[in-house]
């Protein structure tokens, strides 16, 4: 006799097996969004008083979230392209 419990416990889908990079690069990421929000969004958005501001102290912060994101994706293009440099300037 198949109870409900056992039919849902068959339906279930197991666990995303994802590799330990892909779980350090999404904390990453998500902590990376968490200083930004705190650094630099809630700063911007407690220094106005009138929700127009605050909604264009917000725009204007993704501006530096995007800025901050290709810096980023710049040094990591600049890493891969010149790893060969690199390794041979460590000497591994």
């Amino acid at each position: 006799m198949v109870t409900i419990a056992t039919a849902m416990l068959e339906t279930v889908s197991p666990p995303l097996a994802l590799g330990p990079e892909y779980w350090l690069f999404g904390a990453a990421g998500l902590l990376s969004l968490a200083a930004f929000a705190a650094l630099i969004l809630a700063p911007a958005l407690s220094a106005y008083s009138r929700p127009w501001e605050k909604a264009g102290a917000a725009f204007l912060s993704l501006f530096v979230l995007v800025a901050l994101v290709l810096v980023g994706v710049a040094i990591g293009v600049a890493i891969v392209y010149y790893w060969n440099d690199i390794n041979d300037l460590l000497g591994s």
